[in-house]
């Protein structure tokens, strides 16, 4: 009896934790790569929720291993769990999650949890590090908290990828209740200041009773941050998968959500223009990937726009940004999945790190007149085309795909959501001149790709839908956006 009551409190405790906790009427997480904990505090409430964003992950907040050159990657190189890295420290980080909650834009965190750090020297926070002698006293973890060290060389051996050492960093020894304790107390920890869940870092080199012993252990959201009570953390792990290896998502569906990166992949592939737009009429589940409510969809993430991770040359990044906008607004236009957007800093080689100054200090974004950024940050959620489309996701709803329509050369394609937004794709090399059907109330809408409802007019074109639902659409082959949206709240 005992032990049914145990696994009873155990599936309740882990249970619950594919709910983000977004305030009504918001949608999609921003992952706001590398930024300063005062700036993202600022963006919640100047620009995330006025433009109906739901969330923000952001970079691993605990102390890093110092590296020479500040490679990005250095932020995944654990030194402590003390809350102190370029980002700022735990009074910044507090402060920010504070406000982020108080405007309704909640925070994940990027949890490193399966190692710590590959090399000797100091932490952002001045704490020791010593991999060679497995010492990180600021834990402390010692010699005895790792797995013996052994490369990785077969990721079909699930023995081998879980207990052996990735790329060359000491592999916690999750199996012990100290390691454990350590890592439930540090994420507790962030829990207590606000957060409302985590990305875990390098899932599948964890074994799934270990993190399902660390997720159950989770206290409940804090309610003084307007969580319900009894709410659990949202989790999404990181577990690449694009088959043909020994371990696959299905072994931590669960735990919480899991990383999508075939959906990466291939929408990717699709606006390169490899297939046809009209095979994405089941974009989701009839592609072989996991069911919606599990997934987190993305078109680009820190390590795959690198080259790392899965995805290959298909990956799309802001450096084609038609194709990525094109990409980016299909994300938030269909109904699969729980959206994440990349916010990029621009880099020429995939070690390079964040904007900094000569001291090592991260740059602020600089916020141009006309709302993009720059000083070397990319800020693609700050694009029209991609902000407006968040406005598109949460005017739609729950809306279902309808009005499906296709040309025969299957490159173009549009559809409804509902009677409630409707969307139009031209990936062909030739111009689009349709009248389609929109499902849509007669009236004149501003098309979001190209401007903005300011008023009672638009900055940008017009969509005049008649009596019967049709409008007229018009997408040249040369176009800068390639698609054309409206919606109901975007109507004059």
């Amino acid at each position: 009896m005992k032990l049914i009551l145990l696994l009873a409190c155990a599936f309740v405790a882990v249970n619950g934790q594919w709910n983000t906790h977004w305030w009504s009427g918001r949608s999609g997480i921003v992952h706001l790569f590398e930024w300063k904990w005062a700036d993202i505090a600022t963006e919640c409430e100047t620009f995330l929720a006025p433009n109906g964003y739901a969330g923000v992950q952001v970079s691993p907040p605990n102390e890093n291993l110092v590296i020479s050159g500040r490679p990005w990657w250095e932020r995944y190189q654990p030194a402590s769990y003390i809350l102190t890295t370029r980002s700022g420290n735990r009074a910044a980080f507090t402060d920010m999650v504070r406000r982020c909650n108080a405007v309704g834009i909640r925070i994940y965190v990027d949890a490193v949890i399966n190692h710590m750090a590959a090399g000797n020297g100091v932490g952002t926070g001045g704490s020791s590090v010593s991999a060679s002698s497995l010492s990180f006293p600021a834990v402390p973890f010692g010699s005895g908290d790792f797995n013996p060290s052994c490369a990785i060389n077969n990721y079909n051996d699930p023995n081998q990828v879980r207990n052996c050492w990735l790329v060359g960093l000491p592999d916690l020894r999750l199996s012990t209740e100290y390691v454990r304790g350590k890592i439930v107390a540090y994420m507790n920890d962030l829990i207590s200041l606000g957060v409302a869940g985590f990305r875990v870092d390098a899932v599948k080199h964890m074994w799934p009773a270990d993190i399902q012993n660390i997720f159950g252990r989770l206290n409940n959201l804090n309610t003084a941050h307007g969580f319900a009570a009894n709410s659990r953390p949202f989790i999404t792990q990181e577990v690449i998968d694009l088959g043909g290896e020994g371990i696959t998502k299905d072994e931590y569906l669960h735990l919480g959500s899991v990383t999508e990166f075939r959906y990466s992949a291939e929408i990717g592939r699709v606006f390169r223009g490899y297939d046809l737009l009209k095979y994405l009429r089941n974009f989701g589940e009839g592609w072989g990937f996991m069911a919606s409510a599990s997934a987190l969809t993305f078109v680009d993430n820190h390590d795959n726009q690198r080259g790392h991770g899965a995805g290959g040359d298909n990956v799309l990044t802001y450096k084609v940004p038609k194709q990525y906008k094109m990409a980016t607004a299909f994300h938030l236009a269909w109904p699969y999945g729980i959206p994440r957007i990349m916010s990029s800093f621009e880099f020429s080689d995939g070690d390079q790190g964040p904007p900094a100054n000569a001291d090592g200090s991260l740059r602020s974004p600089t916020i141009n007149a006309d709302g993009s950024c720059s000083g070397g940050w990319a800020c693609e959620h700050r694009w029209r085309q991609i902000f407006n489309m968040i406005k598109f996701r949460n005017a739609a709803g729950t809306a279902a795909v309808a009005n499906w329509w296709e040309n025969s050369g299957g490159k173009q394609i549009a559809f409804s959501r509902g009677n409630r937004a409707f969307i139009v794709f031209n990936n062909e090399n030739f111009d689009l001149n349709q009248s389609l059907q929109t499902g849509m109330a007669a009236g004149t809408y501003c098309n979001i790709a190209a401007g903005s409802k300011s008023g009672s007019s638009c900055t940008g074109s017009t969509i005049t839908v008649n009596a019967s639902g049709v409008a007229s659409f018009s997408i040249t082959a040369g176009a800068t956006d390639g698609f054309i949206a409206i919606h109901v709240d975007a109507k004059l």
